[in-house]
Parts: C-alpha cells; sequence; structure tokens
C-alpha cells in the first residue's frame, strides 16, 4: 500500500530521534544522563490535586465521553482564569478544552486552512508547528528572528511575508526553542497587522506561567473585536505538571470552534473528562502551588545562565527564558546535529539540535530544561565546556 507523500515528506519527530542515540545504553553514576531533549517538568502534580482525581475516577461518570467542546465547568474556569490574567470578555462559548496544547494547534489549523494556504512563521519555530504544516500541504511563510533584536519578532518583516493566501500568524510567547518572552507592544502589534489582513493571529501561550512577572502578557482579550482574528492556544501540562494527562485549551471565535468541534469529533470526540476535572480543580485550587512552580522555574534560569558564563565553555548563550536555552555551539561549520550526537554518545547530555528549528539554525541547540535541577544545571554547563575542549 502506499502512504500519503505529504506525511511521508515530514522528518521524525526530534525528541523520539534524540532519544534513539541513548536507546539501550546505561550510564554509570559518574556520569548520569542529563536530559534536556523535551519540556517535562521535574516535579509531579501537587498532591491535592493527586488525591482529588484518586477521588474522581472512582465516580462512575469518570469513564463517559465528555462534550466536544469541553466540560462546561472546565470551560468556566479556563474563561475565568483568563478574565482573571488579561482582563477583557472571554465566555465559556470562547474556550474548548482539547486533548493538550498540540491538538490545540491541529484543530486551529484545520479550521482556518486549506492545502495550498500559507502560514507564517518566524524562525526558529516549534518543530511540531512545522510538521503539522506541511504534513496537511501548508505553505510555510518564514521570518527569521535575529538575535540583535533578542530574537523578538519584526511586525514589519512578518507584515511583509502576508499575501493573499496567507491564513494566519503563528506566535508562541514564552517561545519554544528559544526562551524569549515577546513584549506586549510586539504581540499587538502582530495582532495589528493580522486584523488589517483579515487574518488569524494564533498565539501560544503554553509557558506563560513561567515568565519573570505576573503582569498580563498583553491585553487582546480587552479588544472588542478579539474572537475576529485572535486565536490563542494553552497547555496545562506546565503549569500543573499534567503532561500525561493531554489536555490543553483552544480560545476563539464562534466560526473557527464550529469547524474545530467537527474535526475533534472525529479524532478525540474530547479531552479525558478525568483530565479536565484535574485542570477544574487546578484553576480553583492551586493557584499558590503554580507560583513557586513559576519561581522555581526563574531560578533555574538564571542558574543556568550563571553557570554557563562561570565555565567559558565557548557555547553562547542566545536567549532563555521558561523553560529553554537557545545556544550557539562554537565549531564552525558543524551541523547541530552532529554536535547534538557528540554531546549524547560522549558527554551523556542530551540536546535537541537547530535543524529541527528551521533553516540556517545549524549553529543552535536547544536545551530545555524543566526536568533538571540545581547542580543538574552546573553539571550541564561544565559538560558544554569539556565538548569544547
Amino acid at each position: 500500500m502506499r502512504v500519503s507523500p505529504l506525511v511521508a515528506s515530514v522528518g521524525d519527530p526530534p525528541v523520539a530521534e534524540a532519544k534513539s542515540w541513548i536507546a539501550g545504553r546505561t550510564f554509570s553514576s559518574d556520569l548520569p544522563l542529563l536530559d534536556l531533549s523535551q519540556a517535562v517538568p521535574s516535579y509531579p502534580p501537587a498532591m491535592a490535586l493527586r488525591e482529588h482525581l484518586a477521588a474522581v475516577v472512582l465516580r462512575p461518570d469518570a469513564s463517559g465521553y465528555p462534550p466536544s467542546a469541553g466540560l462546561d465547568g472546565t470551560r468556566s474556569s479556563v474563561a475565568a482564569h483568563l478574565r482573571a490574567g488579561y482582563g477583557g470578555d472571554v465566555a465559556l462559548d470562547h474556550v474548548m478544552i482539547t486533548a493538550g496544547c498540540n491538538q490545540s494547534f491541529c484543530l486551529a489549523i484545520g479550521a482556518l486552512c486549506a492545502p495550498g494556504d500559507e502560514v507564517v512563521l518566524p524562525v526558529p519555530y516549534y518543530f511540531n508547528h512545522e510538521m503539522w504544516l506541511r504534513a496537511n500541504g501548508i505553505e510555510v511563510a518564514s521570518v527569521p528572528l535575529d538575535a540583535a533584536r533578542g530574537m523578538v519578532p519584526d511586525p514589519a518583516a512578518i507584515a511583509r511575508r502576508v499575501t493573499d493566501r496567507t491564513r494566519a500568524i503563528v506566535l508562541v510567547t514564552p517561545n519554544n526553542p528559544c526562551g524569549v518572552v515577546y513584549p506586549a507592544a510586539v504581540i499587538e502589534a502582530c495582532y495589528d497587522v493580522a486584523e488589517r489582513a483579515g487574518i488569524a493571529l494564533i498565539l501560544d501561550e503554553t509557558y506563560k506561567d513561567f515568565r519573570t512577572t505576573t503582569a498580563a502578557p498583553h491585553r487582546l482579550f480587552e479588544r472588542p473585536g478579539w474572537p475576529e482574528t485572535l486565536v490563542h492556544l494553552f497547555s496545562f501540562s506546565k503549569v500543573f505538571s499534567l503532561a500525561g494527562y493531554r489536555v490543553g485549551s483552544l480560545i476563539a471565535g464562534t466560526p473557527v470552534l464550529r469547524e474545530a468541534l467537527k474535526l475533534a469529533d472525529c479524532e478525540t470526540i474530547g479531552a479525558a473528562r478525568v483530565s479536565q476535572e484535574a485542570v477544574t480543580f487546578a484553576l480553583e485550587h492551586l493557584g499558590e502551588w503554580a507560583e513557586e512552580r513559576r519561581i522555581e522555574m526563574c531560578d533555574r534560569v538564571e542558574h543556568f545562565t550563571s553557570a554557563l558564563a562561570e565555565a567559558r565553555s565557548g557555547y553562547e548563550l542566545v536567549s532563555a527564558g521558561a523553560f529553554f536555552a537557545y545556544v550557539r555551539h562554537p565549531f564552525d561549520g558543524v551541523p547541530a546535529r552532529v554536535v547534538a550526537r557528540r554531546l549524547a554518545d560522549e558527554h551523556n547530555l542530551l540536546t535537541i539540535p537547530g535543524e529541527y528549528f528551521g533553516v540556517h539554525q545549524e549553529q543552535f541547540l536547544r536545551l530545555a530544561f524543566g526536568n533538571v535541577t540545581g547542580d543538574e544545571l552546573t553539571a550541564v554547563a561544565q559538560r558544554l565546556a569539556t565538548s569544547a575542549r
């Protein structure tokens, strides 16, 4: 039989490939594996949440099909959370609960785009976004990010990439892979570009709860016509450590959600009921716990930044924040994939090479330090230094 040529043209998932480099290996206590390949929290869900879920799964209704849009209680909690954090008007009818933020993106693209359309992606991009677009015959209109601008998008450059085939602009902030938090003025200027063009601004804020401030990231929800332009994506995997529960949200106007619901009904029907119950409880009871995690992750960013500077490794920190650091490796002319494989083979350090994040990224590595702490961050910097000698 034949497989889809569009899907076949997409490379293997980067994290899975990186983990294949160490498959079957054992690691000594002298040089344990430090896995910086995937953004996974090192902490388990709060004990109160785990105890709550232990009771939920005993309920007779816990195994039933949920509504495709999500449980009303969960949708109401998400809407209230966004109103509290951003201001503006977000109602239950704007909220769809999804099986993780990746599904939110896939549903949004499915609702907005057809094969042959274009979507604007700043480069470096989150690799799963580009993979999904290519697998669906949607063209990527790339906009290179500049280290001189702090890897922050230029709204004017984005505007120049918009054509009559463009259906959406995608921003991820705090950024994956760079960790950069985009200023509100930049996010809002990109919204203006999308609004003038009559296209969507897809804003992925998976890591919004790990910024150095608790101030609103932007004021887009306060704009009267936001449902006509803004599509907001979020994941509860990081902030509440629910990665394995697969639960996220898609916030949009009625036309987008109507089409997204058709697709979801064909895929998952809806996000797991137990996972949605976890989100409802967490949003209503774990604000203080989440704030502690925010401070913890901000401390890790500072720790790694200092450790890398002190190690004098030759690796240059381009940007860092939330769960990520984006570094320039010191080996001119050597592809990042070769460098990353060498780090895995010789130093038991697992990273993702820049080639997975777009063109002209061969000099970079992404380090995801959500699951490494304290002395391990210092060890990461030391192993990088050792690899450059």
